[in-house]
């Protein structure tokens, strides 16, 4: 057997590998989840007594939490490796860890490929990190473990976040669509849930800590709790969501990512009925040609998607809606391309992140024929940016004069002296103040100016929390070009 899968014991998580003093540098890449993974593999690091760096080179372990959603997270990680790889041969007491998705993807082929790494650990096995850098240090041999389902919660493990009023809580794990182009379901296994008194008791304790919004994480979030055997309680995720709003402190919740399917009349109505979730929805499409959505087997076709548009606008004002978009899927042609563009303009997202098709290996769409010359993605992908550009713009646009309510989390990365915080559509603010405004606080704060990406304003004095005081944007049903 190959020593990469050779599994480090369970007990050995509570074992120090006595190395107090030393550091660790963390890398994350891709999605949320995997930001949430790494605040769990901090904790665990900083159990076993190391320090974080911000430099590989002050590292004495060098991990990368990575994606393989993409190809070009694969490409991104292997530039860090390269530099990882030489600050081993300078040093040949570090250590190179590769978590993950990608990790679980690749398992001894990486190994072979890449023989300075050390660890390999799939998502799905992270509490076995300590064990496996202490069978790594005893034996010599390069080691990973890549569990295909849960066997212990992230929320289980210790567990390090940057202070602040924002806090993620994974409420499941894995995915059982087998969207043709997806390996999710590959390297985080089947859909999973925890039961609902675990995640409403960590949102608890976050609340304790002064935070003030969380965004609950899954792969598919409206399918929590309707996996066969769920341990989640009844009532699936508008429970979830109608137990969370209860808890004191609190004052919003957000939830990603939905997958339009699983969009069901009892969400729509708890979302619009519970003041704590957020108007706001991201609802990957990834395609509006009917032909591509069957390739892709999302199931949904464009009629049903926009219906569901009309259902959560009319229940729900002032609704942001944002996606995720593929281009370049096998065999697109361009009448499929301007049924997306056209999908685009018709729904009017607030934003939308775009992507270029990627074969990833075990996927049943790596298999099909129909790739799309790269001069022609190229053409594409630049006039779809620009339609969600200008969209985007649009719709930021109805809110200049208008007075938001945002949420304070920090310090403008744009200028030092300004702040910045979101509205409860997810919108980014960036915004002066008059008087003490710390990070948590809700603030009123009047949009002077608008980009496709994020608004800018003041806040005058005083600072005072407000309720439903933007104007809401005129909606109307997304029907079809020339439809009645």
């Amino acid at each position: 057997m190959h020593p990469a899968f050779r599994l480090g014991s369970p007990r050995a998580m509570h074992v120090h590998t006595h190395r107090t003093g030393r550091t660790y540098y963390l890398r994350t890449f891709g999605c949320q989840m995997n930001e949430h993974d790494s605040e769990r593999i901090s904790g665990l690091m900083q159990g076993l007594g190391y320090e974080p760096a911000d430099t590989p080179d002050r590292g004495d372990v060098l991990l990368y939490n990575t994606c393989s959603i993409r190809e070009k997270a694969d490409t991104r990680l292997i530039g860090h490796l390269g530099h990882a790889r030489r600050l081993k041969a300078d040093d040949p007491r570090r250590l190179v860890v590769v978590a993950g998705c990608l990790a679980q993807s690749r398992q001894a082929a990486f190994f072979r490929e890449h023989p300075y790494v050390d660890v390999l650990v799939g998502p799905q096995s992270l509490h076995l990190l300590p064990a496996l850098l202490d069978e790594r240090v005893s034996t010599g041999r390069q080691v990973g473990a890549f569990d295909e389902s849960t066997s212990m919660w992230s929320a289980e493990l210790p567990r390090v976040r940057q202070s602040g009023p924002l806090a993620w809580i994974q409420i499941m794990t894995g995915c059982s669509n087998y969207c043709s182009y997806c390996i999710v379901p590959y390297v985080r296994g089947p859909e999973a849930s925890r039961p609902r008194n675990e995640v409403v008791e960590e949102t608890r304790e976050l609340a304790r800590q002064g935070v003030r919004e969380v965004t609950l994480l899954g792969q598919n979030v409206n399918a929590y709790g309707l996996e066969p055997a769920s341990r989640a309680g009844g009532g699936g995720f508008p429970a979830l969501l109608e137990a969370l709003s209860g808890v004191a402190g609190i004052e919003r919740i957000r939830f990603m990512t939905s997958h339009p399917k699983d969009v069901s009349p009892a969400l729509i109505e708890t979302m619009a009925g519970l003041r704590q979730v957020c108007e706001h929805l991201h609802l990957p499409v990834q395609s509006g040609s009917d032909r591509i959505l069957h390739l892709m087997k999302r199931g949904y076709d464009r009629a049903a998607y926009l219906d569901l548009v009309n259902r959560l606008r009319a229940a729900i004002p002032g609704l942001a809606l944002t996606t995720d978009l593929i281009i370049g899927f096998p065999s697109e042609t361009e009448r499929d391309f301007e049924e997306t563009v056209g999908l685009v303009e018709t729904v009017g997202f607030d934003g939308a992140f775009t992507f270029q098709y990627s074969p990833r290996s075990r996927t049943a769409a790596a298999e099909l024929p129909g790739r799309i010359d790269p001069e022609v993605l190229e053409v594409r992908m630049r006039r779809l940016v620009e339609t969600t550009q200008r969209l985007g713009a649009d719709r930021n646009a109805l809110l200049v004069d208008a007075e938001v309510e945002v949420l304070v989390e920090g310090r403008s990365r744009r200028d030092p002296d300004a702040l910045m915080g979101r509205t409860r559509t997810h919108k980014v603010v960036n915004f002066s103040a008059v008087g003490i405004v710390l990070p948590g606080d809700l603030v009123e704060v009047r949009i002077e100016r608008a980009s496709s990406t994020s608004l800018s304003g003041t806040a005058p004095a005083p600072s005072t929390p407000v309720r439903e005081s933007a104007p809401v944007p005129e909606w109307v049903p997304a029907s079809e070009p020339g439809a009645q």
